[in-house]
């Protein structure tokens, strides 16, 4: 099936102009493609019932768990029919076919309506709503001191993209499963859909395999971690002598993609394959190369360790993701495919006998040819392919989506072939790059420089593609790559703003985006990002 980018044309921005004595324009991040304020204000009261229909039921009730804790309400939740000081949520079916996503949300002085094109529509819209109520709203106490009310308002809103979304790497610092939620949290807020987990890699092999426990019992733990950047010399870098790791549990992973679903955010896995595999073949030396025993990966970089081809190698990896498949209801798997250095490969006989008996012209389409047997398994099970772009050297597996990372250039190559992409740039999307150019200023980070307006500036369809190829774009997603984040509160500092701006690029038509604007709404939602005790880097002024 191929997915086209949802584009809102008809909808059209009018932000009215308003008198002096107006309320200022309501700072909702991302910006709705058509908002239209009115006079009044809604007032939130022990009055006020949440009204449902058929389908929207549990958006209810989870619109009731939101605003209960900061008001001290305990809204009642009914299906009868709406009275005055309502808020009433409703799907519209004949909307879901154009955008599945969109809204319509329309606050008056007596009542509040949402109107989803679909059951997520009807979630985006109560995080607009959300936005409308002051930033204490996102409180877990009851204030005294606010009177909760919402600006009197019309909007028509839905997203510019399908694929909104950010990838978190567990795998160099583990992430306990109550920040992963949190993160998701975070997500659903800015109205992301989608959350590219990283779960494996040199450093670490975070998620339980039952055919294969030593992936976790040895894989998931590292003796030490290098502090700092690795030297040219290895004799030179220094270790914290700290055992590391972590993972998590298949019961884990249930929870995290049940609680992701509830906020319509889909979890993309990442098993990588066949570089990024030193844990793997540390738990398993059989996969590797060499006749000599690994460690788990204590420095950062690209390691020469990789799996080899042998057809016993794709079982065992097959055998993996078919748990994976179990746990993940997602139709996108992620197999890495990036930076699978082929030294090892190329000093191998057995590697180049197999080369050789599959009739294949170099180690390059050893690895497509590698990629091309989990293609097809993936495919078989229902599922599609996602990897890096290197996936496309050697040739490109027949059911493959691209993520492009170094740069757009293989998401330009990979569309005009009909093959669906996802941007992921270093240039517009790495948020583990330095924020500002004064890095003294700034926690240590693997390198590159990615300011706010950089990211706000971002297009994920390139100029050159045509419009047929565009629709192939599926969306982007931001990089946190967690080499130098050592924990939570880092990932947030590195996160965030920049993810609130990649948001509204993804949402917001790009004709109706203004960074001056966005800076305007962003002093009111960091606000809100205090409240949630996101540990945000404040943006340059």
């Amino acid at each position: 099936m191929t997915h086209h980018v949802l584009h809102a044309g008809a909808l059209v921005l009018t932000l009215a102009t308003a008198a002096a004595s107006q309320p200022a324009a309501p700072s909702i991040i991302p910006q709705p493609v058509k908002l239209e304020k009115r006079d009044g204000r809604f007032v939130l009261s022990a009055r006020t019932r949440i009204h449902v229909a058929e389908g929207t039921r549990d958006l209810g009730y989870f619109l009731a768990d939101l605003l209960r804790p900061a008001t001290g309400l305990r809204l009642q939740v009914t299906s009868a029919a709406p009275t005055a000081g309502a808020i009433v949520l409703s799907i519209d079916p004949a909307a879901a076919s154009d955008a599945p996503e969109a809204y319509h949300l329309e606050v008056t002085r007596s009542r509040i309506t949402i109107r989803g094109a679909g059951p997520a529509g009807v979630f985006y819209g109560i995080q607009t709503l959300r936005q409308l109520f002051p930033p204490e709203i996102f409180r877990e106490a009851k204030l005294e001191t606010v009177k909760w009310e919402a600006p009197a308002a019309v909007i028509d809103d839905a997203p510019r993209f399908r694929w909104r979304g950010a990838m978190l790497d567990v795998s160099r610092h583990f992430m306990p499963k109550e920040f992963v939620k949190k993160f998701i949290d975070l997500l659903a807020l800015h109205k992301m859909n989608s959350f590219h987990w990283h779960l494996t890699d040199d450093q670490g092999w975070r998620i339980e395999i039952k055919r294969y426990p030593r992936l976790t019992e040895v894989g998931a733990w590292r003796k030490e971690t290098i502090v700092g950047k690795p030297s040219k010399d290895p004799a030179l870098n220094v270790f914290d002598r700290e055992r590391h790791g972590g993972f998590y549990t298949q019961d884990d992973v249930r929870e995290i993609v049940a609680y992701a679903r509830d906020r319509f955010i889909n979890v993309i896995p990442e098993i990588e394959m066949p570089g990024h595999s030193q844990a793997a073949i540390a738990a398993y030396p059989e996969l590797g190369n060499l006749d000599q025993p690994l460690e788990v990966s204590t420095t950062w970089g690209i390691h020469q360790n990789i799996l080899n081809p042998e057809e016993s190698t794709i079982r065992f990896m097959e055998n993996v993701l078919t748990e994976v498949m179990a746990l993940f209801p997602s139709e996108y798997i992620h197999i890495g495919g990036d930076e699978a250095d082929k030294t090892q490969w190329r000093a191998s006989p057995k590697v180049q006998a197999r080369i050789r008996q599959l009739g294949l012209k170099d180690e390059a389409e050893m690895q497509s040819y590698f990629t091309r047997q989990i293609d097809a398994f993936l495919t078989a099970h229902g599922r599609r392919l996602l990897g890096w772009d290197e996936i496309l050297e050697g040739g490109l597996a027949q059911g493959a989506t691209v993520m492009s990372w170094r740069g757009v250039a293989g998401g330009v190559t990979a569309a005009r072939a009909e093959h669906n992409v996802v941007m992921a740039p270093t240039t517009h999307t790495y948020f583990d790059y330095y924020q500002s150019a004064d890095h003294d200023a700034e926690p240590l980070a693997i390198g590159g420089l990615l300011p706010l307006e950089t990211v706000y500036q971002f297009d994920p369809i390139p100029s050159e593609l045509s419009a047929a190829a565009s629709r192939h774009i599926l969306g982007a997603q931001g990089q946190i790559w967690t080499e130098y984040i050592k924990g939570p509160k880092q990932v947030e500092f590195m996160a965030f703003p920049r993810l609130s701006a990649l948001a509204e690029v993804l949402w917001t038509p790009a004709a109706r985006r203004s960074f001056d604007d966005f800076n305007t709404r962003m002093t009111t939602h960091l606000q809100r990002l205090s409240v949630l005790d996101v540990n945000y880097r404040p943006p340059a002024r």
